[in-house]
């Protein structure tokens, strides 16, 4: 039996998937299965996995395209490791990865049931790459604030302040991930956080505190998509954001700023305004506000729009001085 079972669910990605396939088959630990969930593909899926040559790779066909949480789900239920671990079929994952975590997860008596790492985002063309570096400054000046334990990492996950990325970071005790249900197959967005909510019930999360993952931009879901399942993630845990914000946490500020990026990136000004004037804006974040609302305006150059842009841009300008 491996010790770990490492989960892809893929849906027609034929031409990246072997990238990540390869970055989970080349790790330095290498007593791991390779579950490769097929959810639905009309494309040479079968046919790429096909060609590896390695018996730690398994198939596995779902016969219509049924969506991610169920493809990870049906990988969970297929796992004969010990541990569960997850990789999105776009991204890769850095040769130490799984080691790094499992010494962790085995480094002291605490009864970890879970273990994420760091990642970097890379996306093509020099301007997403200055983009994603400047998300990723942003993300380590949002610090300050615990990575690992227990309880008290809810309000930090809620508030969007922490994130696991159970999709591709996550190694997960596979007995715990079956006991709380695998992930909210009804969830368009937040599935992770909201798995690793779930799995907080069970006990502590440990951190790895190295970027072992690289996740590559394919590509994001409309805001329309994201507000909605913003709404069901937020009522779902309406009691744990509200003891959140008791203790400080302004979960629902945050979510506004998140959805608030999405519509203006669209060039949805309006609503993305109205979103933003009920966000927490710390400054760091208003340069990924400033690029939001610039990619909107290159999405929407009419002159209907000409006069919602500026408002947006004198939003920001208040949003500046907002803490």
């Amino acid at each position: 039996m491996p010790t770990v079972s490492v989960v892809i669910p893929t849906y027609d990605r034929a031409d990246v998937l072997p990238r990540a396939m390869d970055s989970a088959l080349g790790q330095t630990f290498a007593d791991l299965e390779l579950v490769v969930v097929d959810d639905g593909s009309t494309d040479e899926t079968e046919s790429v996995v096909a060609d590896y040559d390695d018996d730690r790779v398994r198939y596995v066909a779902h016969e219509t395209n049924r969506g991610g949480n169920v493809a990870r789900n049906t990988g969970i239920e297929a796992a004969d490791g010990e541990y569960v671990a997850f990789l999105d079929s776009d991204d890769e994952w850095k040769p130490t990865k799984l080691e790094r975590q499992l010494d962790r997860l085995e480094a002291d008596d605490a009864d970890w049931v879970a273990a994420y790492c760091d990642f970097e985002t890379q996306r093509e063309g020099p301007a997403a790459r200055l983009e994603s570096l400047a998300a990723g400054l942003l993300a380590r000046a949002d610090g300050d604030h615990p990575t690992e334990g227990g309880e008290e990492l809810v309000g930090e996950i809620l508030a969007d302040r922490l994130h696991p990325g159970a999709g591709s970071t996550l190694v997960a005790r596979t007995d715990v991930a079956r006991s709380v249900g695998g992930f909210d197959e009804e969830l368009d967005r937040f599935q992770d956080p909201e798995f690793v909510l779930r799995l907080l019930d069970e006990g502590p999360l440990a951190h790895v505190d190295a970027p072992l993952v690289v996740r590559h931009d394919t590509g994001t879901p409309a805001a329309e998509t994201v507000a909605a399942a913003d709404r069901e993630y937020l009522e779902k845990y309406a009691d744990a954001v509200d003891r959140a914000e008791e203790r400080g946490f302004d979960v629902r500020g945050r979510h506004d700023l998140i959805l608030a990026k999405r519509f203006l990136a669209e060039g949805a000004f309006l609503t993305g305004i109205r979103h933003l004037t009920g966000a927490t804006v710390p400054g760091r974040h208003v340069p990924g506000l400033a690029w939001a609302t610039a990619g909107g305006f290159r999405r929407r150059t009419d002159r209907r729009t000409a006069l919602t842009s500026a408002l947006a841009v004198a939003v920001l300008v208040v949003a500046a001085r907002r803490r």
